[in-house]
């Protein structure tokens, strides 16, 4: 059951027949519903704009306040390439045409392999006495083999249970409407950002998340 931040409402849009029939065959290979597949499309592009989407802003800054950029210029996440200047460096590494030499640029600082805000360091899962790396800005935990990176076996775990997310160099952990929910000190939550050692329960099954190799 969805909660009341993630609840689901009847839309109305045009939409191409072959890219609703390409969506309805990818649920069917995926063991996914259609409206599931629209919802994390329609998340992911919110996210690579810039705009928060599907995890609550209590532990982050809100967005900055202007127009939507344009999809276009819209940086992909896993390119870390500067930009080079369009006239480019002289073979004398002087200025060009403009007079200026191009400003180096910015170091890159060293981020401890253990931080868990800002780090670009991948986050690890312990489940079952195995360590699996999280690479990945979604990382999904649940029941369906095709739908899930991290699949369990059990009738008490949803098809979609929980995702792992990764955002600005941050790691979260979202429950994806599931039944049984994520336990975090005896609590049940809806989100949390993963610090270093946290433990998270669903059902019986312990994940423990570590930065550390």
């Amino acid at each position: 059951m969805s909660r009341d931040g993630n609840k689901r409402n009847p839309r109305q849009f045009q939409c191409e027949d072959i890219l609703w029939n390409t969506f309805q065959r990818m649920s069917e290979e995926q063991e996914s519903d259609v409206d599931d597949l629209i919802n994390s499309a329609l998340s992911a592009y919110a996210q690579l704009a810039g705009y928060q989407s599907g995890v609550s802003e209590e532990d982050t800054p809100p967005p900055p306040v202007g127009p939507a950029p344009r999809p276009a210029r819209v940086p992909s996440p896993f390119s870390t390439r500067s930009i080079p200047s369009p006239s480019g460096p002289s073979p004398s590494g002087l200025a060009g045409a403009g007079g200026l030499a191009a400003p180096p640029p910015p170091p890159r600082t060293a981020l401890s392999e253990g931080s868990a805000s800002g780090s670009t360091a991948p986050l690890y899962l312990v489940f079952d006495n195995q360590k699996y790396r999280i690479d990945k800005d979604q990382f999904i935990i649940g029941r369906g083999s095709k739908s899930s990176d991290l699949p369990i076996k059990d009738g008490n775990i949803s098809r979609k249970h929980a995702a792992v997310i990764r955002r600005n160099g941050t790691y979260f952990i979202k429950d994806l409407g599931s039944t049984n929910g994520i336990d975090f000190k005896g609590m049940r939550i809806d989100n949390k950002r993963i610090d270093e050692g946290d433990v998270f329960y669903l059902c019986d099954y312990e994940l423990r998340f570590t930065y550390k190799r």
